[in-house]
């Protein structure tokens, strides 16, 4: 590990490294977010994931970005073919990835231990692998999400329950050369995020459970998946959402044969090179019901939980990525005689994204946390679910419900904005292919396009906390984090939280007596306070564990700047106040410097 603080100078570029031991932030959050005796057993495996993707997944992927995938529809004779030309270097990130049991450890003991481990196990491999691909890391999150509703939803009873079973265990297998991925069609030309809009059918078979698809997907991620799972609408069955049901759509048929679809072309797309997305035509498709007919969205809402989340996990580890591409550039790029991370307003902005790369890291992994406690809870999303549910249960499902949307939201938008200004750091180069920062631009992206818009996210904030009252544990939560505070400094942020805190409240109490129309107007606004008071609690939190636990402050600087930035409101916008905490404090907060309790006492917190 790391002795702080850290000299970024010796680094050429943010390659070449151990991104698990490099990341003193990263190493703290997810740390937090498992059980003790996983994370004991975890943390070699993460470290060694975070060496192998900082070197050759990383080294991989600069090159696959540059040549690409080749979808070949047709063989030379004219038969439809469906084959992808996958970078040879694709299948070697594959397995070094898949052999290190990424889509296997959570549904089945890893080697050395007896039980399978919790969810944040996956999540805080993707986050590393997402230093390197975020669009590598989409088929490993699809494969994943499959696997929750075939583990789910798939009773020994089921039609095809045998097939779907196997299908469960090479979705699941730590062995590459037995292992399939998954996808998720979801979306169609006229529909997009109206889902209930879908036209693709399905009709029946001589055979229980086994269904032909006609229809066509428009935007299909890892587009000749082995394990795709797909909406369509069954003779009958009503409009919208209601008559959907669910699908496994195989690459190939039970008897060998390529399946009745048509790939008709790859997007040419602005970024995620690494994961070939294209128009999907179904044919006739030899397709299998999962679960049961006409409760399919609400099967795919379980697997959209969970690409949420890992939308959020792959939007921090881009960031920190970014940040770290601009920390050896600042650290080694001169100007005017000094290197350009010693002028103050440079400073100041990699502090800020410092500070932002931390509070998408607590917000996520404590969704996380509760998505992981959901999870194990092995609950459904049945409508008579929250009758069934303990106290314990119906906690970890609301906070789940409520945090992974405003995670998935706004990490999404923070990953772009870090992106873009890794870019602006670098100068000239930070806008050439090659240098990393500009492929992070390009397939950040995606992020607030993947699994809903800030939009379709922000109205479903609104839906949860009227149908699921998850304002309900929204607040202790916060309560909770903000009654750690023991610190006389941290105890003065946490009264400035606690206002807002307060503030929310009636922000949601005023939004529940308004109409419709004037919720929705502000929902996105909603969003953001949520994710703004829930991040400074938490940050409060963690830099008093921090003080108690290792004698340091500097996590509560890191807090300091956050409650700032987000809750001041000094007279011309600041600039008159004197505070210059990022100068003051930039070898605490970005090169990971310790900083004693003591000293954080002499000064008084920046809003007083």
């Amino acid at each position: 590990m790391e002795d702080t603080p850290i000299d970024y100078s010796r680094f050429e570029e943010g390659s070449n490294v151990n991104y698990w031991d490099l990341d003193p932030a990263l190493r703290a959050e997810i740390e937090r977010a498992y059980p003790g005796a996983e994370f004991e057993w975890a943390e070699s495996e993460l470290s060694d994931l975070g060496e192998v993707t900082g070197h050759a997944i990383t080294e991989n992927a600069e090159i696959i970005d540059r040549e690409g995938h080749e979808l070949r529809t047709y063989d030379k004779h004219g038969e439809v073919q469906n084959h992808v030309q996958y970078h040879p270097l694709q299948h070697e990130n594959d397995e070094l990835v898949y052999d290190r049991g990424v889509t296997h450890d959570i549904f089945h003991a890893p080697p050395g231990r007896d039980d399978p481990l919790g969810f944040q196990h996956v999540l805080a491999q993707q986050t590393i692998l997402s230093f390197a691909d975020g669009g590598f890391v989409c088929p490993v999150s699809m494969t994943t999400g499959a696997a929750i509703v075939l583990e789910k939803y798939v009773d020994d009873d089921h039609p095809n329950a045998d097939l779907l079973e196997e299908y469960f265990g090479k979705l699941t297998s730590r062995d590459y050369d037995d292992h399939i991925e998954g996808a998720m069609f979801l979306t169609e030309k006229q529909g997009g995020s109206d889902v209930g809009a879908n036209e693709t059918t399905a009709e029946p078979t001589d055979e229980d459970g086994v269904y032909e698809l006609y229809g066509e997907k428009w935007f299909c991620s890892n587009i000749d998946a082995e394990g795709t799972l797909a909406l369509a609408r069954r003779p009958d069955a009503p409009e919208g959402t209601a008559g959907l049901s669910l699908f496994l759509v195989p690459h190939t048929k039970r008897d060998g044969s390529l399946n009745d679809q048509l790939y008709r072309r790859l997007k040419d797309k602005l970024g995620t090179i690494a994961v070939p997305t294209g128009e999907v035509e179904f044919r006739g498709a030899e397709a299998y019901l999962v679960g049961e007919p006409e409760n399919g969205f609400k099967l795919m809402a379980e697997m959209m939980n969970f690409e949420r989340l890992t939308n959020a996990t792959g939007s921090v580890g881009g960031m920190g990525r970014s940040l770290l591409e601009s920390k050896v550039q600042a650290a080694n790029r001169e100007a005017f005689g000094e290197t350009i991370q010693e002028y103050p307003l440079m400073r100041r902005d990699l502090v800020n994204m410092q500070t932002d790369y931390e509070a998408a890291l607590a917000f996520t992994f404590e969704a996380t946390r509760h998505y992981a406690d959901y999870m194990d809870n092995e609950q459904r999303l049945d409508a008579d679910a929250p009758d069934e549910r303990t106290d314990a249960e119906a906690r970890a499902f609301k906070l789940m419900r409520l945090l992974v949307p405003v995670a998935k939201y706004k990490t999404a938008r923070m990953a772009v904005d870090t992106a873009s200004y890794a870019c602006e750091i670098l100068g000239g180069n930070g806008y050439v292919n090659g240098f990393t920062t500009e492929r992070m631009l390009r397939d950040s992206q995606v992020l607030p396009i993947w699994e809903g818009t800030s939009n379709v996210l922000s109205l479903d904030v609104l839906r949860v906390l009227n149908r699921e009252a998850a304002h309900e544990e929204l607040f202790p939560l916060v309560s909770n984090a903000l009654d750690t505070a023991d610190h006389p400094h941290l105890e003065d942020l946490a009264s400035t939280v606690e206002s807002e805190s307060q503030a929310l409240q009636e922000a949601m109490i005023a939004l529940a007596t308004e109409d419709e129309e004037y919720a929705q107007h502000e929902a996105k606004q909603l969003a953001d306070y949520v994710f703004d008071v829930v991040t400074a609690a938490l940050l409060i939190e963690r830099a008093q564990d921090a003080i108690d636990e290792r004698d340091d402050a500097r996590k509560a600087l890191v807090a300091e700047w956050f409650v700032e930035t987000r809750f001041r409101e000094d007279d011309a916008r600041g600039i008159t106040n004197g505070e210059k905490l990022p100068d003051e404090h930039f070898e605490e907060i970005v090169r990971h410097g310790s900083l004693s309790p003591d000293k954080l006492a002499e000064a008084a917190p920046a809003d007083d």
